[in-house]
């Protein structure tokens, strides 16, 4: 596999990984641009841009949009997350021109027709309704919510139904124009791609995007705290967490092998101790979101009201137990499923383009495989142990819990004893 790297005059960069066993393409343009960019007054608005960038462009229908990629057997899908927003197609090698027209087409030309905006807005509404309806999903927004409150960072990626309502076409264009600027743009491609081919077509239809980079944003601050909300549900659902750390930091590997120790299988200790010995739970994992100033490390779990404060007290006596007594054992497995991870996106022509583009919007170039690895590997059981208790002691907790209000107090006063520790 050889990766390849153009910028173009509008400081777009094009990145490519040619896969020659490939026939397929998977091809994509990432904006370094998602819900935190947005100001007080366009909560919703990335996710909102996403989903009307298939909606028509003055050149084709919404209609033609899908007809034209699926034609020709491939697919089309976006994505929005805290930092990015993604659009991505799938095809044949032959069609990878057709692809990145229509996805030039819909970020340069779309049409925001407002007929399409009204029946779209009601579509995003149906979706934050069906998220409100799903505790396992709201849970995790109001964690975020909690952890960063006031910020930007902090809100949900939907917005909510009064400012998705609220929006018109004008608004739109002004966030687009603002947010989605070349040196915060990548072209990706993995598969059966022709860089030069692809640098010449996307010089070509991504001509009109501005050069200059889109405004600095203020830096994420923690806070933490405390949100519960009382719901006539058969189980409660626990989310308790701590502030992370950068994808930048040097902690980073560390906190992810932690993870992975804690709630990464069903051999982490999360799994074994409340699931298989006290079957306190059907679902419980760790995870650790890191964003380009900040992380989050939580653990999610969801069990009956009476188990509540048994669950809260064994996560967090292995929190603070991992600690101190991680061992090498446990350290080299959760290591080796962070390199399975890693290795099996090179076997994904979408995993591959997307690792790319992510690398260069974070990193401004591509990390080698050989290197990530070896960060990995560099992990010992001191830097465990060390990152840990750096997590533990770096501040406020943050809890937010949803369920039957017997269960809610329990939870509070788990919150509280992982602070006192």
């Amino acid at each position: 596999m050889s990766v390849q790297i153009t910028t173009l005059d509008n400081g777009i960069t094009v990145v490519t990984d040619e896969m020659s066993h490939l026939g397929t393409a998977s091809l994509g343009i990432w904006v370094g641009a998602g819900a935190r960019d947005e100001q007080e007054n366009e909560h919703g608005i990335s996710h909102l841009l996403e989903h009307m960038a298939f909606k028509g462009t003055r050149r084709r229908t919404a209609r033609r949009i899908a007809e034209e990629i699926e034609q020709v057997g491939g697919d089309i899908n976006a994505a929005t997350s805290v930092e990015q927003t993604s659009y991505n197609v799938r095809v044949l090698g032959e069609d990878v021109g057709l692809g990145l027209d229509i996805l030039a087409d819909i970020l340069t030309e779309p049409a925001f027709a407002p007929d399409e905006l009204e029946r779209e807005k009601n579509v995003i509404v149906q979706e934050i309704g069906a998220v409100m309806d799903t505790p396992d999903d709201l849970v995790f927004d109001l964690f975020q919510e909690c952890a960063f409150p006031g910020q930007s960072v902090g809100r949900s990626i939907l917005g909510t139904p009064e400012t998705v309502r609220g929006f018109h076409r004008d608004q739109l264009g002004a966030y687009l124009g603002r947010t989605y600027r070349g040196p915060r743009m990548v072209v990706a491609g993995a598969g059966a791609v022709e860089h030069a081919r692809l640098v010449a077509d996307a010089g070509a239809r991504l001509k009109s995007i501005a050069p200059a980079g889109k405004p600095e944003l203020p830096l994420a601050t923690y806070a933490g705290g405390t949100q519960l909300v009382a719901r006539d549900l058969e189980q409660v659902h626990v989310l308790l967490g701590l502030e992370g750390c950068s994808y930048h930091h040097g902690d980073y590997h560390a906190v992810q092998v932690l993870a992975n120790v804690l709630g990464g299988g069903m051999s982490s200790r999360l799994f074994q101790e409340v699931r298989e010995e006290r079957g306190l739970c059907y679902s419980i994992y760790a995870f650790h979101w890191s964003y380009a100033d900040t992380g989050l490390f939580g653990i999610y779990a969801g069990t009956d009201t009476g188990d509540v404060g048994e669950l809260c007290d064994a996560v967090i006596e292995q929190v603070l137990d991992t600690a101190e007594t991680v061992t090498d054992t446990e350290v080299a497995r959760a290591k080796a499923q962070m390199k399975v991870g890693l290795l099996a996106a090179l076997e994904s022509s979408g995993a591959r383009a997307d690792q790319l583009a992510r690398q260069i919007l974070g990193f401004g170039r591509v990390i080698p495989v050989e290197e990530i690895v070896a960060r990995v590997d560099a992990v010992d059981v001191g830097a465990v142990r060390r990152a840990a208790q750096a997590l533990i002691a770096r501040g406020r907790p943050t809890l937010t819990a949803i369920g039957p209000k017997g269960g809610l107090d329990p939870a509070a006063r788990a919150a509280e004893r992982l602070q006192r520790n």
